[in-house]
């Protein structure tokens, strides 16, 4: 029976933590690639974390490379390539800047693992995801970006922390886009079935929720860069799913059209919604009934993911 097979690319903290949880977990042999420039780099951190396998007793081919062919019939490829935001640098430039990168790579996955589901992970999330769907020319249904899964993570951390309980017992939703786009959906959450609203105040669970959005820019003012251990557990938590069929449902941005009345058919968008996650990437989205506020923040959240594309499709008129 043939070992599942995980490329990742990007070679820089998320891509190498992807490999490293990956490689925790057994789930397949891993692929490492980053640009010629840095081929050092993924090699020397694949035989690093190679050289953990004795220790931490996982069976699992690890390698580095710059070619794509290395890659071949990958079952998942995790797309986390692209530059950071940096001083000076608007969101169209970051935009410009990062499709480049991401329409390369998914032609690239496309040609060597025609069959493989794509998790994207580089941002701007929305718009990378719509980037290498067009690029690649896979059906939506095996294109996927990761999210939803860091920022529900981040939510029932925060949760925890402020009632002083386990993680384990905490299941939250969030819905929308990454950061301020988020859609909070407090009366989804729960501590093993209790309303998180009957445990703590409002104030309390808006902190929380507030926490959560702005997770990651204050990891960067902490540390002086991007996240990289949750972003990269949330990638994993996904693509265990795939790999092991499980039929998980876990937010992530996913192609919807009449689903959250995103648009009609034939003119879908990639939105944070909760589907399920299973071999054949997304088997379905999951559709919840929103109250009036919820769907005015929905409305909103998909209101600019559609600008972000709209950026991508101006900038760039092959991806229309």
């Amino acid at each position: 029976m043939r070992r599942a097979k995980i490329s990742i690319i990007g070679a820089g903290n998320v891509g190498a933590t992807c490999a490293h949880w990956a490689a925790a977990k057994e789930l397949g042999d891993i692929v490492l690639l980053d640009i010629p420039e840095r081929e050092g780099v993924a090699k020397g951190k694949a035989l690093d974390l190679s050289c953990c396998a004795p220790i931490e007793r996982f069976d699992a081919r690890i390698s580095g490379t710059s070619d794509y062919a290395h890659t071949a019939n990958s079952d998942v490829i995790i797309v986390t390539a692209g530059l950071p935001r940096k001083p000076g640098m608007s969101r169209d430039d970051l935009i410009a800047t990062n499709v480049k990168i991401v329409k390369s790579v998914a032609e690239q996955v496309a040609k060597h693992s025609p069959e493989g589901v794509m998790i994207v992970v580089s941002n701007p999330l929305d718009a990378m995801v719509y980037t290498a769907w067009k690029a690649s020319g896979y059906p939506t249904h095996r294109v996927i970006g990761q999210a939803g899964a860091l920022d529900v993570a981040r939510f029932r951390e925060f949760i925890a922390m402020e009632l002083g309980i386990s993680v384990e017992d905490i299941q939250a939703l969030l819905l929308g886009g990454h950061g301020d786009d988020m859609v909070p959906l407090p009366r989804f959450s729960s501590v093993h079935g209790i309303p998180i609203s009957q445990l703590l105040s409002k104030e309390k669970i808006d902190a929380c929720v507030q926490r959560a959005k702005v997770g990651g820019g204050e990891i960067v003012n902490l540390m002086g860069t991007s996240a990289y251990y949750a972003p990269a557990s949330g990638s994993v938590q996904m693509a265990e799913a795939i790999l092991k069929d499980k039929k998980r449902i876990i937010p992530c941005a996913a192609y919807c059209e009449k689903e959250y009345g995103v648009g009609p058919k034939g003119a879908g968008y990639f939105v944070g919604v909760p589907v399920l996650l299973g071999s054949k990437g997304v088997e379905k989205v999951i559709e919840i009934e929103l109250d009036g506020d919820e769907k005015k923040l929905m409305d909103e959240s998909i209101s600019h993911v559609k600008d972000l594309v709209g950026i991508v499709r101006k900038t760039f008129p092959e991806l229309a």
